[in-house]
């Protein structure tokens, strides 16, 4: 059992995980804590927000702020914490199913306003915790183990719908592939505007298509390629460097792609945009504003009740 003290420094939580043996959760909760704990951050200052299935019981084990919120819903939680106190570390571990079924909207809509949040998107291709039926991403035609028959419906890519709602930083990572996406997780929390890692991790238990040695056959780190630049520097890039991450999104393929895809600070956060409004924001963010003093409500709605009335 780790100590108070190791926690603090390793943001190790303090209860073990119930994951089943080789799930890619493991990798995912290993490369998270040592982001979190490399990058020097305040406990007390992070929030790690969770949704339903697996991937959801992550705050559990991260010693950190943490809520195990409702399906679907993981991501408009974090919005609200974030905005309502913009000097905490927001990051989202939510499901494929979880993200991009049911949650699909909300991932969407948060690429639109850019708030300074990281979304982690735990991606094995099935509902694990419902018995391994087949979740958003997994491709038309292939039949996973609980699949009586072959998945009817197109697949969503993670990157490249992250990449057309207006993620600022887009990225994959592989679950057994800790160290490296331990510095990808790094990366996407310095980042100032909307993050998301689609990160590929094995289901031992329900995935016996997408397995470890699928993935090791087939992933190449964006980095290594010669000529590979992420970064808009210059409003005039975005184009280019958009249609560059598409092509190289691919999935499945003969290569899959791990790394940094799109990265532009160049896009005002939406922290900023309410700033530029609300001078006094982050001075006074709704965290910070007394909502009563001695037990009395510092504002009172009874007038405008009795208005209502009248």
């Amino acid at each position: 059992m780790l100590s108070l003290m190791q926690a603090l420094k390793t943001f190790r939580g303090l209860k073990n995980p119930d994951w089943c043996p080789g799930c890619g959760d493991y990798g995912i909760l290993s490369a998270l804590t040592m982001a979190l704990s490399e990058l020097k951050l305040d406990p007390s200052k992070v929030a790690i927000i969770g949704g339903i299935g697996c991937s959801g019981k992550t705050p559990h084990y991260v010693f950190a702020n943490g809520v195990h919120t409702l399906h679907g819903r993981a991501i408009p939680y974090a919005m609200g914490i974030r905005l309502a106190n913009p000097e905490l570390t927001v990051v989202v571990t939510g499901g494929d199913g979880d993200l991009l079924g049911i949650g699909v909207g909300h991932f969407v809509s948060l690429g639109r306003r850019n708030i300074d949040l990281t979304i982690l998107v735990f991606n094995n291709q099935v509902y694990g915790l419902t018995k391994g039926q087949a979740s958003p991403t997994l491709p038309r035609n292939v039949k996973t183990k609980a699949l009586p028959k072959p998945n009817l419906q197109e697949a969503i890519d993670p990157v490249r719908l992250a990449l057309a709602s207006g993620y600022t930083f887009v990225a994959r990572g592989f679950a057994y592939d800790v160290p490296h996406l331990k510095e990808l997780i790094k990366k996407a929390i310095l980042h100032k505007g909307s993050a998301v890692i689609d990160i590929l991790q094995p289901c031992p238990t329900y995935n016996d298509v997408y397995t470890k040695e699928y993935y090791a056959s087939r992933i190449v780190k964006l980095e290594t390629l010669g000529n590979w630049d992420p970064v808009v520097k210059k409003p005039e890039e975005v184009e280019e460097k958009i249609m560059n991450a598409w092509e190289k999104s691919t999935f499945p393929g003969d290569k899959i792609y791990i790394g940094v895809f799109y990265q532009n600070e160049l896009v005002p956060t939406y922290e900023e945009r309410l700033l530029s409004r609300i001078p006094s924001y982050l001075k006074f963010p709704p965290a910070k504003i007394p909502v009563s003093i001695d037990g009395r409500p510092v504002f009172s709605v009874s007038h405008i009740v009795s208005q209502r009335l009248m």
